[in-house]
């Protein structure tokens, strides 16, 4: 039994810090790619060309080209929104590096650039969610509370429904992954013959991207998902944790996006069911378990009726799985987090 409390609550007035961070990061109607930079110019012949100067994700200095002459007012427009998208960032940052040190969870830069670019072509706000460990920091900023963080190369893209969207590029997905500046390619299936449903960053990294969309049924599959040009793998049980999704804020030291992420209650019941799904991965199944413990134990103790509700929606399929992890949650939760665990194990056995 564990007497060790899972989690910590921030200060009221940390938490009032963050909230206007993500106020502001959702005033953007677009994110910059790496680091804010700067607008310079370069002369070509008589006239004066504009570029934004940028450390990328990364750690390279980059470029991107804001056009010109100098002095054509359209030109001379969009260096200024520019010019207030730098102005915004560095703000965010300066906030940002204050979080960082009170505990709040950072995302790394490629993290940031990646999640931003899809923010920019309107996938969160049409329906995408981010899950996975990167959405188990955003829920535990956007709850007040800090815990132990886990560092992972994944980020977990997921859709229930087909996303509407306009003004896609050519080559879908894996074309605006690449405009993070980091060098994206399509994984080979393990499977012969089949698409691809995850992109890595090329070389010897391990920083990769996860499509994922709900299975019809118990099974694992292949499917594609064509308003993005590319191929999905489909999990069993999805539909439950996408059902009630809310906004977010991912928050780096490259600044902030606004994000969908799973209601805390269902992630953390999903996160047990994962574990039972995890048949040859141990460390990812105990990761699994104590991240949901975490959510758990703050739900019981401030957010009473949240892991009830989460409960009575679980498929009953899966309640098999779930009730096989409560010696595990009881192990990391009773004695510091009573509530909580009894909340889970009620909701469970009704």
């Amino acid at each position: 039994m564990s007497p060790f409390p899972l989690y910590e609550q921030h200060e009221l007035a940390y938490c009032s810090q963050f909230a206007n961070v993500a106020q502001a990061a959702a005033t953007q109607d677009k994110v910059l790619m790496g680091a804010p930079g700067t607008v310079i110019e370069h002369k070509r012949g008589g006239a004066a060309y504009y570029a934004r100067q940028y450390m990328g994700p990364e750690g390279r200095r980059q470029q991107e080209n804001l056009g010109g002459p100098k002095g054509d007012p359209e030109v001379d427009a969009r260096v200024e929104h520019v010019l207030q998208r730098i102005d915004l960032s560095k703000d965010l940052i300066s906030r940002i590096r204050d979080l960082s040190k009170l505990g709040f969870q950072l995302a790394d830069n490629k993290t940031y650039a990646t999640v931003g670019v899809l923010y920019n072509y309107g996938l969160f706000e049409a329906g995408a969610v981010l899950v996975g460990s990167h959405a188990y920091a955003v829920i535990l900023n956007s709850l007040g509370i800090k815990a132990i963080s886990y560092e992972t190369e994944d980020i977990d893209i997921a859709r229930r429904h087909q996303l509407a969207l306009t003004n896609i590029p050519k080559g879908g997905l894996l074309a605006m992954l690449k405009e993070t500046g980091i060098h994206f390619v399509s994984v080979p299936s393990m499977k012969r013959g089949e698409p691809s449903t995850s992109f890595t960053e090329a070389g010897k990294s391990r920083f990769h991207v996860d499509l994922l969309v709900p299975s019809r049924d118990d099974t694992f599959s292949t499917v594609p998902v064509t308003e993005l040009n590319a191929h999905a793998t489909a999990l069993p049980y999805l539909a439950y944790v996408l059902a009630n999704a809310q906004t977010g804020t991912l928050i780096s030291r490259h600044g902030a996006v606004p994000v969908r992420v799973p209601e805390p209650s269902r992630f953390a019941i999903h996160k047990l069911l994962v574990s039972r799904l995890r048949t040859n991965t141990l460390v990812k199944s105990q990761k699994d378990v104590r991240q949901a413990s975490v959510l758990l134990a703050m739900l019981g103790e401030h957010r009473s009726g949240d892991i009830e509700d989460a409960c009575a929606a679980l498929p009953r399929s899966a309640r098999v799985l779930v009730r096989r992890t409560l010696p595990e949650v009881e192990a990391l939760m009773r004695d510091a987090h009573e509530a909580g665990f009894e909340e889970l194990q009620t909701s469970l056995a009704s």
